[in-house]
């Protein structure tokens, strides 16, 4: 069904721009007779886990809603340093991927659960990590059909990789570091 709003070479075409963009769109899968599925998630430093974890979420229906948290609200709940690959960027390679039928960018600013209230998904999948007490996953239920929790695919997380990508970088620099020292001693030392 993502074939509806274009293919991959139209991105453009599969974006929501507004909360009513999104009703409506859902409005015309749902006409085609379509089950909707919807998931949320940052995707930063998109890798093979959110590949698998967006082809099983498309798998428990027919049309998969992605929301994509803003760089604002990002940086709001994981710092300055965060996302790395900015939103739209974010947007558009999800875009590319055949599970995804259609994606929105949830503003900092967007009331609580407000993407799910206005699409009211037949299924809302939520990822194992996302920390949901009972009490939430009961409200969300008024808002949905069920909720699908989805154990992570990845022995990783954005979050580890960037870590091991800081710690890969200060490694280099401490050795980069070393050889200049070194070389900087040799120069001195061989001028006296």
């Amino acid at each position: 069904m993502g074939d509806v709003f274009g293919a991959g070479s139209e991105p453009e075409r599969r974006v929501c721009t507004s909360l009513d963009d999104v009703i409506a769109k859902v409005s015309a899968l749902r006409t085609l007779g379509c089950r909707i599925v919807l998931t949320s998630g940052s995707w930063d430093l998109i890798h093979w886990g959110h590949g698998l974890y967006l082809e099983r979420a498309h798998a428990l229906g027919d049309a998969l809603i992605v929301g994509v948290d803003s760089d604002e609200r990002i940086k709001k709940r994981k710092g300055p340093h965060r996302p790395i690959v900015p939103e739209q960027e974010r947007v558009t390679m999800l875009c590319f991927l055949r599970s995804v039928t259609l994606v929105y960018i949830k503003p900092a600013e967007e009331v609580r659960w407000g993407l799910i209230r206005a699409v009211k998904p037949d299924v809302l999948v939520v990822s194992r990590r996302t920390a949901y007490s009972e009490d939430e996953l009961a409200e969300l239920l008024q808002f949905c059909g069920a909720i699908e929790v989805i154990e992570s695919q990845a022995t990783t997380s954005t979050t580890a990789r960037i870590r091991m990508m800081h710690v890969t970088l200060a490694s280099q620099i401490k050795d980069l570091l070393a050889q200049l020292t070194q070389q900087i001693d040799q120069l001195v030392g061989g001028d006296g």
